[in-house]
């Protein structure tokens, strides 16, 4: 049985996590999000990730007294401390964390530097199609056709 890691969903995703600084403002994040259809956005500071801001940053915070998209910075409503993964993590290992951290978005690791940012749909989706592709396996192997037919028997009195 293959088992799949976060490595190797970052590499098959090939897509570089948007960043932005603490200083954006949330508008500018907004249209950064849209032009690459992300959901989240890693708040990056002196080439260090410091912390995340998501589309439920978003949500939360629009209802605030004085919120205003195009003065509020990102870095003053992202999510701090970012939650991680290692990459050797596999698909039902993620799933763990994400649920366990009760979070959307893992940062994964590899030898104390961040490679990826994985959304839970991503690695979800992987999940899926491993199981899907587990129990063809075993339909394969397993033949229900001597048991199908099979049958007890009154013994005769």
């Amino acid at each position: 049985m293959v088992k799949i890691t976060a490595e190797e969903i970052i590499s098959d995703i090939g897509e570089e996590p948007l960043c932005v600084s603490p200083e954006t403002v949330v508008y500018d994040a907004v249209r950064l999000m849209l032009e690459h259809n992300g959901h989240a956005v890693l708040v990056k500071k002196d080439d260090a990730y410091v912390g995340i801001w998501t589309e439920r940053d978003l949500m939360n915070n629009t209802v605030l007294d004085g919120y205003n998209p195009k003065t509020t910075r990102v870095g003053d409503h992202a999510s701090f401390p970012l939650k991680s993964a290692p990459h050797s993590d596999t698909v039902f290992q993620l799933i763990d964390k994400f649920l366990g951290y009760q979070t959307r978005h893992l940062l994964i690791e590899k030898e104390g530097e961040y490679i990826g940012l994985l959304y839970s749909r991503d690695v979800i989706r992987v999940g899926f199609t491993e199981r899907t592709k587990q129990l063809r396996e075993l339909d394969e192997m397993v033949s229900l056709e001597f048991y199908e037919n099979w049958k007890w028997r009154k013994k005769n009195k």
